[in-house]
């Protein structure tokens, strides 16, 4: 049953990244007043199924000089990183509970740098090799901040495991505890998903395509598809600890399909920040404030003892 629940999970994690591709191209062409896709199917539903065909069915083209059998595996490595994540999804049948959830999710994003390291070192490209770096230093400089402002959220819940934010947000959210910790979480996970306006690892403007420059075909889509399941994972992840995590609600699914919304809408509306703007946010904003929440939620642990223990 543990194999069945795994194949089914995987197979809507895909048909869920499909839709949203097919969703941002929606909103981003309404946005910019056009219509998006619309031929394939009615409304455009059967357009994802289309790109799909289309990437997995080209040729496969690689450098002369890549590191062939590194090259050809590394966006196989970096889609199971991010589809082993889903694991951490709360079930109540036929799943694995995980006591240490949030530690997990912590394991298991930290892995996937690796993924964008062996990409752009084994296409052996100069491009490949800076959006690799770009992409590297921001992501390890936000994961920082977002394992700050997970343990703020330990001390208040005392566990790592999801079931028991569930239980304590039964009557309020933690968004309204402290609303500018949700501001900030926002942000470092569009940094983490190397979202607009963080999107330096793919600045097509400067850097032709990033890490993945000399990735076509299926090699591109498996990087893809790895990308957009780690966002829509990581907007479930926020509504989970800042909106109420009851997943056997209507409402749950409906947050996070307004946090994807969110995603997109910010592409369409700002401009890329500048990189040492961004790091500097990281490191001179973000960082030191997380240290101070950590003291304000300490505070608040204590003040919570004293007066309902």
């Amino acid at each position: 049953m543990y194999f069945i629940t795994s194949i089914v999970l995987i197979i809507f994690v895909m048909v869920s990244v499909g839709f949203f591709t097919l969703l941002e191209r929606k909103v981003l062409g309404y946005m910019q007043i056009r219509k998006g896709p619309n031929k394939v199917g009615i409304l455009g539903l059967l357009q994802p199924f289309s790109d799909g065909l289309k990437l997995f069915t080209s040729e496969q083209v690689w450098p002369m000089n890549s590191n062939f059998l590194i090259y050809y595996l590394c966006p196989i490595f970096a889609l199971l990183q991010s589809l082993f994540v889903w694991v951490l999804f709360p079930y109540y049948i036929n799943c694995i509970e995980f006591i240490y959830g949030l530690l997990f999710f912590l394991c298991c994003s930290s892995v996937s740098i690796y993924g964008l390291i062996i990409c752009g070192w084994s296409s052996n490209s100069t491009y490949s090799n800076l959006g690799c770096i770009r992409s590297v230093s921001q992501a390890i400089s936000y994961e920082v901040s977002l394992s700050m402002m997970l343990l703020c959220y330990f001390f208040l819940v005392e566990s790592y495991n999801f079931m028991d934010f569930m239980y304590i947000q039964y009557n309020s959210w933690f968004i309204w505890i402290f609303f500018p910790m949700s501001l900030c979480w926002f942000s470092c996970i569009l940094a983490e998903t190397n979202r607009t306006p963080f999107d330096f690892s793919e600045g097509e403007s400067e850097l032709v395509s990033g890490f993945n420059v000399e990735y076509g075909g299926g090699q591109f889509a498996f990087l893809f598809i790895s990308e957009y399941s780690s966002i829509i994972f990581i907007s479930i992840l926020s509504v989970m600890i800042f909106m109420g995590c009851d997943f056997l609600s209507f409402y749950f699914y409906l947050k996070v399909v307004f946090l994807c919304f969110l995603f997109i809408w910010i592409r369409c509306s700002l401009p890329r920040y500048r990189y040492d703007k961004l790091m500097y946010l990281a490191w001179k904003c973000y960082l030191p404030f997380c240290f101070n929440c950590i003291l304000y939620f300490l505070v608040l642990k204590l003040i919570l003892y004293h007066f309902f223990l």
